[in-house]
C-alpha cells in the first residue's frame, strides 16, 4: 500500500511528554514530505499553538485543528473548512460550568477566551504557556470577531472524570469527547478529527486507503478508524489500541518513526 497522506495526533503522539519534537521523529517526516507525502497535523491544538512545529519542521502544509474542528492551511492562514457552534447551543454547558465552579475556555480558530480572566492563576497561565497560548478576557458574544468552534472544560483527572460521568446522562444536541485526562471538549456533533480528514482527503484526492493515521486518545479514534492503516501509540488506553490496525512505541520512545519506517518503507 503506498502511503499519500500521514495524518499525526501531536500530544502523546508525535511529541514527546516535554512538548518537545524528537530530532528523530523531525527527520523521518521531513524524508516523507520530501518524498512528496502529505504531512497532516491533527490536533486539539489551536492553530496558533500548532504551526510553529510546522516552522519546527521546515514545512508549509494543512493542519487538522481543535479535535477537527477547523482545518487551516499554513500559508496565509486560511481556514479550508470548520464546524461552528452558536452561543445558543453551548448555553447549556456555560451554566453546567458556572454552577459546578469548573474552568473553562471558549475558542474561535486563531484566538482562546475566558470569562474571569482575572482569575487566572500563575499555575494555569503557565499550563497555557506550555501550549503556546495567550489567554484573552472573553468580550461578549456580539464582539467576537469569528464564531466559537470549541469549548474545553478543563480540571483535575478525578474531577474530569466525575464530570464526563455527568455529561454522559444528558442529551446532546452537540458532543463531549474526553481529549486528555484534565480536558473535555465540546463541539459540534460532527466536529471530529475523522470527518475533517476525510473532507481534507477529498480537497487533496487523496484515497482513503492510502492515508495513515497515528494517535493515542479518544479523540483520535475517529481518524484510525477513518484511515487505510490506523495505528496506535503503545501510551494509549487499552480500546484504542484494540480498535487500532497496529500498535507503535510509545511518545517518548519515538513511535512515530518507528511506525513511519515500518509502514513508509518503499518512500524512505
Amino acid at each position: 500500500m503506498h502511503i499519500k497522506m500521514v495524518a499525526l495526533d501531536m500530544d502523546g503522539t508525535l511529541l514527546h511528554d516535554d512538548h518537545r519534537l524528537s530530532p528523530k521523529n523531525r527527520a523521518t517526516i521531513q524524508e516523507l514530505s520530501a518524498h512528496g507525502v502529505d504531512i497532516v497535523l491533527c490536533t486539539g491544538r489551536s492553530p496558533s499553538s500548532t504551526l510553529p512545529y510546522l516552522d519546527e519542521l521546515g514545512m508549509d502544509g494543512i493542519v487538522i485543528t481543535h479535535n477537527g474542528a477547523a482545518t487551516v492551511q499554513s500559508v496565509g492562514r486560511k481556514v479550508l473548512h470548520s464546524f461552528e457552534m452558536t452561543q445558543e447551543e453551548l448555553s447549556p454547558y456555560l451554566a453546567f460550568c458556572e454552577q459546578h465552579d469548573l474552568h473553562f475556555d471558549l475558542n474561535t480558530t486563531f484566538d482562546l477566551f475566558v470569562t474571569h480572566y482575572e482569575a487566572l492563576t500563575p499555575e494555569m497561565l503557565g499550563l497555557y504557556a506550555q501550549f503556546r497560548i495567550e489567554p484573552k478576557g472573553f468580550p461578549g458574544w456580539d464582539q467576537l470577531e469569528s464564531p466559537v468552534v470549541k469549548m474545553t472544560i478543563s480540571g483535575e483527572k478525578e474531577r474530569m472524570d466525575k464530570i464526563e460521568e455527568e455529561l454522559a446522562k444528558w442529551d446532546h444536541k452537540l458532543q463531549c469527547i474526553r481529549s486528555g485526562d484534565y480536558f473535555i471538549d465540546v463541539m459540534h456533533a460532527e466536529a471530529t478529527k475523522g470527518n475533517a480528514l476525510k473532507k481534507l482527503s477529498e480537497i487533496r484526492n487523496v484515497d482513503q486507503k492510502n492515508i495513515l493515521a497515528i494517535g493515542n486518545y479518544y479523540n483520535d479514534l475517529t481518524m484510525i478508524q477513518f484511515a487505510g492503516i490506523g495505528i496506535a501509540m503503545d501510551n494509549s488506553p487499552e480500546d484504542i489500541k484494540e480498535a487500532a490496525d497496529d500498535v507503535t512505541l510509545s511518545n517518548n520512545d519515538d513511535g512515530v518513526h518507528a511506525a513511519l519506517v515500518k509502514y513508509c518503507k518503499s518512500i524512505i
